[in-house]
């Protein structure tokens, strides 16, 4: 695992120094809140595995820092007493519920002839996150780092971790804390925090983070993305596997079905031509990776939100595609929920059909609303 390198180190919150000037309560106090708010996120999206649900972290957070500010003596940063406040914000919402996962997370891959099957809740899995709410303006060679810890294999992998290794590990490796702030801010001793950061190092290390890149950084990168986007929108299934990597993932969020390998991912979209064809791919920036807003006709009116994908690179291609089919996800991008019809510059290249009977039901049965393909 690489670490991040923050460039600004907090204090030690069980330290005592000379008392740093308090911003005032109102307007001051809201806007030294607000300049907070992007990295916070970060943290809890870390410890949550959910946008929403760590927008609603931060949230509780600068409201508890309101309805307790006369308890902040200025002896540690402000920050740092965010932080602990987050943290226990955090340790809250996972007290007692199930870690989110990705589908691989929750058994093997599927048959490309098996159908979606039901949707599970939402609390089961891991989404995705726009990269302007957690990432903000740097150096390049830091931000190039700091994305590698939103990436939604280091963020699944994460959720394996219990909650208090899992805070441990993003203070200390992510966001560069020493273990003596770490303890203060967990009221632990430092030999405690050193015990929790080994073991959390020896879970993730048990896991494959080197898969793939956090963003295309080359010109040979931007080039496959620039192929990615021109097979999928004229559905060329043969170049559009040709892409990926030999063991390459497809998941399809919230559908626990899963698919690996080249062949399974052909065999897949060709049977399901008729709903994974003719879309309209609009670049996005989500989880430190090369991501994509997915638009389906809807008739006359235009096009309509279907699905966002995350894409993972490595230098022998495409490592995975993550497509979580939830058009609710468009508004966390900023993005529009329908587009005018785009005019059609390309021809769709039609594929023969598979002998056998595709497994896809009728709409009806897979209910769409809930359940697209990619």
């Amino acid at each position: 695992m690489t670490d991040v390198v923050a460039s600004d180190r907090p204090g030690s919150v069980g330290e005592l120094r000379t008392p740093v000037p308090r911003p005032s309560i109102g307007f001051g106090l809201d806007r030294e809140l607000e300049s907070y708010r992007r990295e916070l996120t970060g943290f809890c999206y870390r410890m949550l595995g959910s946008p929403h649900e760590a927008e609603d972290a931060v949230q509780d957070t600068f409201l508890r820092a309101w309805r307790s500010f006369d308890t902040f003596d200025g002896r540690a940063p402000l920050r740092s007493w965010l932080y602990r406040i987050a943290t226990n914000v955090c340790m809250t919402m996972l007290d007692g519920r199930r870690r989110r996962a990705l589908p691989m997370d929750l058994g093997s891959s599927s048959s490309p002839t098996g159908t979606l099957g039901v949707p599970l809740v939402d609390s089961v899995w891991i989404q995705p996150i726009a990269d302007d709410r957690v990432l903000g303006a740097g150096d390049p060679a830091e931000l190039a780092v700091a994305r590698e810890t939103i990436r939604l294999a280091f963020v699944a992998a994460l959720q394996h971790l219990p909650p208090r290794q899992r805070a441990v590990l993003i203070l200390r490796d992510v966001l560069r804390w020493k273990s003596v702030e770490v303890a203060g801010l967990l009221d632990a001793s430092v030999v405690s925090v050193n015990g929790l950061l080994r073991r959390a190092r020896a879970t993730l290390a048990s896991r494959d983070l080197t898969a793939s890149v956090a963003a295309p950084a080359s010109e040979r990168d931007r080039e496959l993305l620039a192929r990615y986007v021109d097979a999928f929108e004229r559905f060329d299934v043969d170049a559009l596997v040709s892409l990926l990597r030999d063991d390459a993932v497809l998941s399809m969020p919230p559908y626990s079905l899963w698919l690996q390998g080249r062949a399974a991912a052909r065999d897949w979209l060709l049977a399901n031509a008729s709903t994974c064809g003719d879309v309209l791919l609009v670049p996005v920036a989500a989880n430190g990776s090369a991501a994509f807003a997915v638009y389906k006709p809807a008739g006359r009116a235009g096009l309509e939100a279907y699905s966002l994908q995350v894409l993972e690179v490595s230098q022998s291609g495409i490592s995975a595609i993550h497509t979580f089919l939830d058009p609710g996800l468009f508004d966390l991008f900023d993005l529009a929920p329908a587009l005018p019809q785009r005019p059609r510059t390309r021809a769709h290249k039609p594929h023969p059909q598979p002998e056998r009977p595709t497994a896809l039901r009728s709409p009806s049965d897979l209910n769409v609303a809930q359940g697209r393909q990619l």
